[in-house]
């Protein structure tokens, strides 16, 4: 039986990934301890547990725990994460503090806790759900992109350095997923209209997030559409721009 721990777990995505692995045993985090028992009361082999992964001392002392308890943590999936969608000169010094401490921050930690538990035992999955906006900025997501091509570019190194001990490290890099996360990131709705060709439904995300576990897959990048607009705009970087410049800039 494998032991997978989950962040963020009482989000659409989660919910999703957990209906498709019922064999597994989960440990599932999130603010909220009775939303998630409430959530998962249903599966077998989960565990809910309340906690703020901004506290990294909470974090610390909660890995110490679950790596005594159960021997090895076989999978980490970072899933953890909020956006805000505004112009830069709307978003203030906390905003911009606090979505790092989730967004990045958190992951960090969580990745270099379990990394080296995982580097010691010679096997395991880290799987960082990050998002196409860390591949591809666009107008009005610049705190939010700024998180994630952090997340992303720590996440390729530490894939190097934990490639020699059979560690994996996947990126999923997913366009909009249609679940509560645009309650807070677009409120009035803006962002989804602009982006609503592209918004992905979360089981089909989460059906191809799970089928990677155990895999040496690098990234998952999705819908397809997006991964070629990430390839041309590796390729074409100043007529990428213009148009990424004109994207979502709705007033």
């Amino acid at each position: 039986m494998r032991t997978i721990i989950i962040t963020g777990a009482s989000g659409g995505l989660a919910q999703e990934m957990v209906k498709l692995l019922p064999e597994d045993r989960l440990i599932l985090l999130g603010r909220n301890q009775e939303k998630l028992e409430n959530l998962y009361a249903k599966h077998p082999q989960a565990e809910c547990i309340g906690l703020d992964i901004t506290d990294s001392s909470a974090v610390q002392k909660l890995v110490e725990e679950l790596t005594q308890r159960y021997g090895k943590i076989d999978i980490l999936v970072n899933n953890a994460g909020y956006g805000i969608f505004e112009a830069f000169d709307s978003i203030s010094d906390q905003q911009v503090r606090e979505m790092f401490e989730v967004n990045t921050f958190a992951l960090m930690q969580l990745s270099r806790l379990i990394g080296a538990h995982m580097k010691a035992a010679g096997k395991g999955h880290i799987v960082n759900i990050v998002s196409m906006a860390g591949l591809v900025a666009t107008a009005k997501s610049s705190l939010y992109s700024a998180t994630k091509f952090a997340a992303i570019g720590f996440s390729n190194a530490l894939r190097l350095e934990l490639m020699p001990f059979s560690v994996y490290v996947t990126t999923v890099n997913p366009g909009p997923i249609r679940t509560t996360f645009f309650d807070q990131a677009d409120p009035d709705g803006t962002y989804v209209k602009a982006v609503d060709r592209y918004i992905l439904e979360p089981d089909f995300v989460a059906k191809k997030i799970v089928n990677t576990f155990g895999k040496a897959k690098r990234e998952l990048n999705l819908p397809w559409l997006l991964n070629l607009t990430h390839k041309l705009y590796t390729l074409f970087p100043r007529i990428s721009d213009k148009l990424a410049s004109k994207m979502f800039n709705y007033k």
